[in-house]
C-alpha cells in the first residue's frame, strides 16, 4: 500500500469555501489512487484554509501526471474555489504542487496539472496531451468572440457582467466595494446637487469648489489653484491623464495659419518662431479625430465639441507653454486663432475648450480603446488558446485578472445607450462608437511600443517629461522580466567613458584579459552560442578591462530554447492567429503578424501585452481624479459651441458653457470612482497566485521585484521635495491587471 500526503488549499476571499463533499484521485503514469473523500475532523475547506490528508494506492503510481477532484453537493449547493493541491509522495520525495485556481460549481469532476510550465513539445504522454486538449476545448466553449459594435476589437461574449464564467469574475469583496464606492459617490454629490441647483448652471467659477467635500486629493487641489497658469496647461500635456497626445511640430499644419508676429510675445528673447521650429522646441496637439463627431442631446439640449489645434512652445525659462489655439480644423472668419495676448477669459475659454477635447480622447481613445479594449483581446485568445500549464498562459494569467468584468460592466454602465457616458458626456451615445472607430483604424501595434512611440512623436527630448521617462524604465524591466538580461560581474578601467551594446541568444562569453591603449580600442566577436558583442571605448589612459558576460534567461527562454521551438508551438500559433484574425479584425496595417517566427516577437509582444495592461493603465486611470475632478480644468462636456468672436466671451458665457451643476457632480463621482486606489489592488510584479512552481521561473520573478523596487526608490527620489509629483507610475501603485 503506497500513502500519499495531499494538502488542499481553499481560497481566502468570502465564500471561497464549501461544506460540500469534495474527493479526490490521484493519477500517474501506472494507474490511479483510492478515490478518497477527503474529510479530517471538524470543519474542512473553510475560508483560508490549508487542509491535510492521507490518500492511499494499491500500488505504486509511478510520476504523477494529475489530480482529480470532484465537489458533490451535501444538502444544498455550496461553490467552492481551491487554490492548489501539493502531493507528497511516499519515501519522502519532493512535494509536487498542483496549481489550480478555479472555482468548482455544482457536482463536478476537474483535472489540475503538476505545475511545471510545458509547451505542446514537452508532453510526450498520451494522457497529458490529451488533457490539454480537452481543457481547451471546455474554454473555447466557455469564452466565445462577439462583435459589440463594429468597427472596434472584438470582444467576451457576455451581455453583462453575470454571463461571464466564475472565473473570471469579480470575488465577492472587490463586486462589494465597486459597487459600494459608486453609490457612495454619486449619493454625496446628489446631495450637493439637491443642495445647490439641480441643472441649473454656475454662477461663477468658484463656485465649482462648493463640490469639493469628502472626495479630494492633493493633485486635484493644486490643479484648483494653477489651472488658469500657461505652464500647468503644458505640464498636463505631458504628465496628464493623456500623455500620449503631444507631438513635436516640425513644420506648421496648413489648416493652421499662425504668422511669426502673432506668437512673438510668447517666444524667448532673441529668438522666433522659425527658429524654434527647426530647433524642436515646437510642438502640437491636434485633435482633427473629433472634427465632426456626432454630438449628444442631454435632457433635450445640444451638446457640443471642437476639433482644436494647439501650438506649445518649450520655453527656456516657462516650460512647455501654448502660444496658439484654434478650435475648428477649417480655418476662417469664424475659426479665430486665440493668443495669450487675447483678453484673459477668451484665452481661458479656449483652453477649456482644448480640454474638454482632452476629456473626450483620453477617456475613449487612450484609456478605453487602447488599454481595456485591446487588452480584452489579449485575455480572450489565451483563454481559448493556452492551456494552463503552458508558459505563456502562466505567465499573462495574472495581468489579465478581472478585466473581462470590468469590461462588461464598461460596456453595460458607462458607455451603453443608457450609461453614464450618455447622461454626462458630449460624446455620449452614437459619438463614443464614432470617436472609437476612427481611433481603431489608425491603431497600429508599433505605437503601442513605447520606445516607437515617443520616437515617432518627435518627443525624446521633451523636458520635463516624466511620463516618458518612467515608462521606458518599467518597459525595460518588464521587457528583460520576458526576454532576460545580461550580467557583468567585473569592470575594471580607468576614468573614462564605455559604450557597451550587446545582442545575445544565449551562452556565455568571457574576455578576461584585454589591453587597452590610450587612443581607444573598439572590439567585436561572437560567440559559438550566438553571443554577439561589441565595445567601444575611448580612454585616456593605458588600463585593463576585466569582463565576464553572462546571459541570465528571462521566462520565455526558460522554455524556448531556439526560434524553431517558437515556430513549432501549435498552441502559441493558435493564440497569435486568434488575436489577428478574431480579435483585431479590420485592422490590415495594424502591422501585427498572424504567426510568431522568432523568440525576439514573442519577447516584444508579451512585453506589450505586460506594459499596456499595468503601466499604460496605470498612466491614463491613476490620475483621471486629479486632473478631472475640478471641472473647469477638463469639462466631459460643453452646452454651448465654440467662440466665434474673440471679444464676445463674458463669464455668463463661459458658465453657460460649462457642465452644469448635476453634469459636475457625476464627472467628479465617476472620475474618483474609476481613478480612485483599489483596495484588493495588487501591485505590479506581485503574484498572489503561483503559477509558475519551478525554482528556475521563480528566480526570474525575485529578480523582477527586485527591480521594480530599485525603480520605485528612484522615482521617490526624484519627486523628493517636488511641490507637484509625478508618482502615477510608481510600481507599488500601478495594478498587476486592469480591474477598474
Amino acid at each position: 500500500m503506497e500513502v500519499y500526503t495531499v494538502t488542499v488549499a481553499t481560497g481566502t476571499s468570502d465564500y471561497s469555501g464549501t461544506n460540500n463533499y469534495i474527493y479526490v484521485t490521484l493519477v500517474g503514469e501506472k494507474g490511479e489512487s483510492e478515490r478518497t473523500l477527503l474529510d479530517n475532523p471538524g470543519l474542512d475547506f473553510c475560508r483560508g484554509a490549508v487542509d491535510q490528508y492521507k490518500v492511499s494506492s494499491s500500488a505504486p503510481l509511478g510520476a504523477l501526471l494529475l489530480v482529480r477532484l470532484e465537489k458533490q453537493r451535501y444538502w444544498v449547493e455550496d461553490n467552492w474555489f481551491c487554490r492548489y493541491v501539493t502531493v507528497e509522495p511516499p519515501g519522502g520525495d519532493k512535494p509536487l504542487t498542483f496549481p489550480c485556481y478555479r472555482w468548482l460549481i455544482g457536482d463536478i469532476k476537474l483535472e489540475i496539472r503538476e505545475g511545471t510550465a510545458k509547451t505542446p513539445k514537452d508532453d510526450s504522454s498520451p494522457q497529458l496531451l490529451a488533457h490539454r486538449k480537452a481543457e481547451l476545448q471546455e474554454r473555447k466553449s466557455a469564452y466565445r468572440w462577439v462583435t459589440w459594435s463594429p468597427g472596434i476589437p472584438r470582444c467576451i461574449d457576455a451581455k453583462t457582467e453575470a454571463d461571464l464564467p466564475q472565473d473570471v469574475r469579480f470575488d465577492n469583496e472587490k463586486r462589494s466595494d465597486f459597487e459600494h464606492s459608486l453609490h457612495y459617490a454619486l449619493l454625496e454629490l446628489s446631495l450637493k446637487k439637491l443642495a445647490i441647483r439641480f441643472g441649473k448652471s454656475w454662477d461663477d467659477l468658484e463656485d465649482f469648489k462648493r463640490i469639493f467635500w469628502k472626495l479630494r486629493s492633493p493633485v486635484a487641489e493644486y490643479c484648483m489653484e494653477h489651472w488658469r497658469d500657461d505652464w500647468f496647461f503644458g505640464y498636463q500635456c505631458m504628465n496628464g491623464s493623456n500623455p500620449r497626445m503631444i507631438r513635436r511640430c516640425k513644420k506648421l499644419p496648413e489648416n493652421f495659419p499662425i504668422a511669426a508676429d502673432m506668437v512673438q510675445s510668447s517666444m524667448s528673447p532673441r529668438t522666433h518662431l522659425d527658429r524654434e521650429l527647426k530647433a524642436g522646441n515646437i510642438y502640437l496637439l491636434d485633435y482633427a479625430i473629433t472634427d465632426g463627431i456626432p454630438t449628444n442631446t442631454i435632457r433635450g439640449r445640444h451638446q457640443h465639441i471642437a476639433a482644436p489645434l494647439c501650438l506649445l512652445y518649450q520655453h527656456p525659462d516657462q516650460g512647455l507653454i501654448p502660444v496658439a489655439i484654434q478650435l475648428e480644423q477649417a480655418p476662417g472668419l469664424d475659426t479665430p486663432i486665440f493668443l495669450p495676448t487675447d483678453p484673459p477669459l477668451t484665452w481661458l475659454l479656449a483652453k477649456m475648450w482644448v480640454r474638454h477635447s482632452e476629456f473626450q480622447v483620453f477617456q475613449l481613445l487612450s484609456h478605453l480603446l487602447r488599454t481595456h479594449l485591446v487588452i480584452e483581446v489579449f485575455c480572450v485568445a489565451t483563454l481559448r488558446q493556452l492551456p494552463a500549464v503552458h508558459p505563456v498562459y502562466k505567465l499573462l494569467a495574472p495581468h489579465l485578472r478581472y478585466t473581462l468584468e470590468i469590461n462588461c460592466r464598461g460596456r453595460s454602465q458607462l458607455i451603453s445607450d443608457n450609461g453614464i457616458f450618455k447622461r454626462v458626456v458630449s460624446t455620449g451615445g452614437e459619438g463614443l462608437l464614432v470617436l472609437s472607430q476612427r481611433e481603431y483604424q489608425v491603431l497600429t501595434y508599433r505605437s503601442l511600443q513605447p520606445r516607437y512611440d515617443f520616437t515617432d512623436r518627435g518627443v525624446t527630448q521633451l523636458d520635463k517629461y516624466h511620463y516618458r521617462e518612467h515608462s521606458l524604465l518599467l518597459w525595460d524591466a518588464i521587457h528583460r522580466f520576458v526576454s532576460g538580461v545580461v550580467s557583468v560581474p567585473q569592470v575594471c578601467l580607468c576614468p573614462s567613458g564605455l559604450s557597451l551594446s550587446l545582442r545575445f541568444v544565449s551562452g556565455v562569453v568571457s574576455v578576461p584579459q584585454v589591453c587597452l591603449c590610450h587612443s581607444g580600442l573598439s572590439l567585436c566577436c561572437l560567440c559559438p552560442s550566438g553571443l554577439s558583442l561589441c565595445l567601444s571605448l575611448s580612454l585616456r589612459f593605458v588600463s585593463v578591462l576585466s569582463l565576464s558576460l553572462r546571459f541570465v534567461s528571462g521566462v520565455v527562454d526558460l522554455y524556448y530554447l531556439s526560434d524553431q521551438d517558437v515556430e513549432e508551438d501549435l498552441e502559441l500559433q493558435a493564440w497569435i492567429g486568434d488575436i489577428t484574425q478574431e480579435g483585431f479584425t479590420e485592422l490590415p496595417n495594424f502591422g501585427l503578424s498572424s504567426k510568431l517566427s522568432s523568440r525576439e516577437e514573442v519577447y516584444t509582444l508579451l512585453s506589450v501585452v505586460i506594459f499596456i495592461g499595468t503601466v499604460q493603465h496605470a498612466a491614463t486611470n491613476n490620475g483621471q481624479f486629479d486632473w478631472c475632478a475640478w471641472v473647469p480644468n477638463t469639462p466631459c462636456t460643453m452646452r454651448h459651441p465654440p467662440p466665434t468672436d474673440k471679444d464676445a466671451v463674458t463669464m455668463e458665457m463661459i458658465m453657460d458653457t460649462l457642465p452644469d451643476v448635476s453634469q459636475s457632480c457625476v464627472q467628479m463621482a465617476i472620475t474618483w470612482h474609476l481613478g480612485r486606489a483599489q483596495p484588493d489592488a495588487i501591485p505590479l510584479g506581485q503574484y498572489t497566485e503561483e503559477h509558475f512552481t519551478e525554482g528556475r521561473a521563480q528566480q526570474v520573478i525575485d529578480r523582477f521585484r527586485t527591480e521594480l523596487k530599485e525603480i520605485e526608490e528612484h522615482i521617490r527620489s526624484e519627486n523628493e521635495g517636488a511641490e507637484l509629483q509625478y508618482l502615477y507610475l510608481l510600481p507599488s501603485r500601478i495594478e498587476n491587471s486592469i480591474t477598474i
